[in-house]
């Protein structure tokens, strides 16, 4: 039977060994007490992928206690920044040499297409390889013009231990965006990667236990939220902590580390809206439109999973928006011509689905998609490309993060309206334009309520620049020089090098 869209396949389904994951534990890898473990499914194709030790308040507060006693002994804090950068340069070498094997277990447990995480593995080694610069030129201030008798420096000291929660749609780039900052601070790490997604940060403990990591300053805990997370978030021996996800679980472990003010850094959800005014390049907004909504399934903070469009060329752009979704290549992802995978499991399709219908019964237009896809030889959850106009903001659809390839279509006649549309949302993490007029480009970029704004582009990243939100898409930054300062606390130091202070008595 035709199709409307541009499948593809699966000709065998995979057979790889199931993979073992365990705690790595101040050095040792060692399973849960009482032997407990879950497992993981390939959301693309059934296979079992993984069998995982289910971590219990016992395996975390033991991997707190591992990260405590290395932070306390100085060992790791007290290496020269020259030290500690050609540890992470080493990190980034074993994990290019790995890369193979990283990237086909994600695609596994993940459902990405293989080549978009072969890309991010690459991306990962960078990240890695810029912490290191970081490393080397971390500094505090120095401050004398305070006096003749008085000299003042202030001091970037590591925070300590940093428990560190990530997601499952990215779990290893994510990882490579906290765990080498914090080393490059001097911190210790407690790990926990999300039970979807375990075996490529288990294989990262792997790495830099073969660059010869002292025991203790990374430790990875597997498992669930409860208990697990709660114990990273909420014990008392932990000084930060640094969560990517979802923005109610986010809230939920702002509440839970109040209790002992520690700092958390979070990098929440997004609804992110791509403007175009009457005089963008069509050709080139339009495929970044598509690159955006189905990017990673659409599973992405960053998705453009919103268009902004001016009532002029409403109709064009939905029109060939969809035209061009029906040619991206939806299917099978460990085929190198695939470009959209797998939704990470049946409920959140589910979900997906019901943003669609939802919309659809308060009278928006379908004009693409709306439903899960049957891919020939697969089983998996997969959803079809999905294109939704006609829409008010006060939608659900317009407002709240589906998280899939649901593109939803709003219009707009004036900047102000513009404006107004792309901050009506409660978040705020990144924001595009496209317009030929760089006046239009930079009043919306100051304008817009955005952590990153992307003019006559959409999601490009690099190393070099901070990446987080303001509003309910979190607090603090990763990446660039932000990142590392994230890990770090500020001392001040005043001397007096004189005796020429007045007595008081």
């Amino acid at each position: 039977m035709d199709t409307p869209y541009t499948l593809i396949p699966a000709e065998t389904l995979p057979s790889d060994a199931v993979n073992t994951v365990q705690h790595l534990i101040n050095g040792e890898w060692r399973g849960s007490e009482g032997g407990a473990t879950f497992e993981r499914h390939s959301p693309a194709h059934g296979t079992l992928v993984s069998r995982i030790a289910r971590g219990s308040a016992a395996e975390a507060e033991a991997a707190i206690r591992a990260a405590r006693e290395a932070f306390d002994g100085g060992e790791w804090a007290g290496l020269s920044g020259k030290e500690r950068a050609a540890f992470l340069l080493n990190v980034a070498d074993l994990i290019i040499e790995n890369r193979s094997r990283i990237a086909r277990l994600e695609v596994l447990e993940s459902g990405k297409p293989i080549s978009q995480a072969e890309a991010e593995i690459e991306g990962a080694a960078d990240i890695w390889r810029y912490a290191a610069a970081l490393a080397r030129t971390l500094h505090g201030d120095s401050h004398n013009s305070l006096g003749k008798d008085m000299l003042a420096v202030v001091l970037k000291e590591p925070i300590g231990v940093v428990s560190i929660v990530t997601p499952w749609n990215f779990p290893f780039l994510i990882a490579s965006q906290k765990i080498p900052f914090a080393l490059a601070a001097g911190c210790t790490c407690v790990v926990k990667p999300s039970e979807l997604t375990p075996s490529t940060t288990a294989i990262l403990g792997e790495l830099l236990m073969e660059a010869g990591l002292p025991a203790g300053v990374v430790n990875i805990v597997q498992g669930f939220g409860d208990p697990v997370g709660h114990v990273m978030t909420t014990h008392e021996a932990v000084d930060m902590v640094s969560f990517t996800g979802s923005t109610q679980v986010g809230k939920a472990i702002e509440k839970a580390a109040a209790d002992t003010l520690k700092k958390v850094s979070s990098e929440l959800g997004g609804k992110n809206p791509q403007v175009l005014f009457p005089d963008a390049d069509l050709d080139s907004a339009i495929d970044a439109i598509v690159f955006g909504i189905y990017f990673n399934a659409g599973e992405c903070c960053n998705s453009g999973s919103r268009i902004i469009v001016h009532e002029d060329i409403a109709e064009e752009v939905t029109r060939r928006v969809a035209e061009l979704s029906r040619k991206v290549p939806f299917g099978d992802p460990l085929h190198p011509d695939t470009k959209v995978g797998a939704i990470i499991h049946q409920g959140h399709q589910d979900k997906i689905q019901s943003y669609v219908r939802d919309a659809e019964a308060a009278g928006a237009k379908v004009d693409l998609g709306g439903a899960p896809l049957e891919v020939p030889g697969l089983e998996g959850a997969f959803f079809a490309p999905t294109v939704v106009s006609g829409l008010t903001p006060e939608m659900p659809i317009a407002r709240e993060e589906v998280f899939g390839p649901v593109l939803a279509v709003l219009t707009f006649k004036t900047m102000d309206e513009a404006i107004a549309l792309a901050n009506g949302a409660s978040y705020g993490l990144s924001a595009g334009v496209w317009s030929e007029n760089i006046h239009t480009c930079l009043e919306f970029s100051r304008r817009v309520q955005a952590g990153t704004v992307w003019t006559n582009t959409w999601m490009d990243g690099f190393a070099e620049l901070p990446f987080g939100g303001v509003k309910e898409s979190g607090q603090g930054r990763e990446l660039g020089r932000y990142g590392l300062e994230e890990f770090l606390e500020v001392k001040t130091v005043q001397m007096r090098i004189g005796r020429t202070r007045a007595k008081w008595v």
